[in-house]
């Protein structure tokens, strides 16, 4: 944090700082005009699976390209964390940083979901969030952020000194060991900064801090995504409820999540562009 300031002010410190700001990814050529198609398409979904997720625990679902898929909540304002990983790759996952470099702290309607090096591509777009009223607080807070990186024990355990296994990272883990088979220490690796759906949050005006507030999701709300390769899917119900008081404890109240999977006749999805693997030749300097 930028608050405790050790070093002398220069003289010429006004002409060293306060210049414009530049957007550093431009995002104006990742428009692909797919969201107008798929936003007419959604009319026609017809619903193909649901998976309910149970407090302070996770599941895992898989969506076939060209699918649609949503997060819903059911019971009550409930915060999930979201893994994405290309289903017959896992080494292609979420990549929160770039989204957020690409996008900003949160996101929404038209975003895309990009995948980790050297893939960089689109996992998924989203196509619908119930929640877009929201916007931006006078705290600067919103919703769906690609900026928290997910509760996990470590830091629990390093800011209370206790043991708690109901953290998202574990909770991920867990799914990923008991319903893909994987060895927990290959779950773990491959476990990865989240998206944080439903979840209100933002930095601090003064010490730039992550900070959360009551989400103000409620039954009945949903962010909706498009598949844009086969996906396996992780979320976790956040054992912070809605967030509003604290997490990595059972303190909040909590409920399920669902997670729904759609199709759609594929005459609807005529002229989607889908995302394709970075074509970046990979030498890196070194020919």
């Amino acid at each position: 944090m930028k608050v405790k300031k050790f070093s002398k002010k220069p003289e010429n410190f006004k002409e060293r700082s306060g210049t414009k700001p530049i957007i550093c990814y431009p995002n104006n050529n990742l428009e692909d005009g797919n969201l107008k198609i798929l936003q007419n398409a959604r009319k026609f979904l017809k619903k193909i699976d649901e998976i309910t997720i149970p407090p302070r625990d996770a599941k895992t679902f898989n969506v076939k390209s060209g699918n649609f898929f949503r997060i819903e909540s059911v019971e009550g304002p409930q915060v999930g964390d979201l893994n994405l990983f290309q289903a017959n790759n896992f080494d292609e996952k979420f990549y929160s940083g770039k989204t957020r470099a690409l996008y900003g702290t949160h996101i929404s309607v038209g975003d895309k979901m990009f995948s980790s090096f050297p893939y960089l591509r689109s996992l998924a777009t989203i196509t619908w969030d119930t929640l877009d009223w929201y916007d931006y607080d006078e705290d600067g807070g919103s919703v769906h952020d690609v900026i928290g990186t997910r509760c996990d024990p470590y830091t629990s355990k390093l800011i209370s000194g206790t043991d708690y296994h109901y953290c998202c990272h574990s909770n991920l883990i867990r799914a990923l060991v008991k319903e893909k088979g994987m060895k927990i220490n290959d779950a773990e690796k491959i476990v990865h900064d989240v998206l944080n759906v439903f979840m209100l949050t933002g930095f601090t005006n003064d010490s730039k801090q992550y900070f959360m507030k009551s989400s103000p999701a409620r039954p009945g709300d949903y962010l909706e995504f498009f598949a844009e390769t086969d996906l396996l899917g992780v979320l976790s119900a956040c054992p912070g409820g809605d967030c509003g008081s604290e997490h990595s404890s059972d303190v909040a109240k909590c409920y399920p999540l669902k997670v729904t999977i759609w199709d759609v006749d594929k005459k609807y999805l005529d002229g989607v562009n889908f995302s394709k693997i970075s074509n970046y030749t990979k030498n890196h300097g070194l020919d």
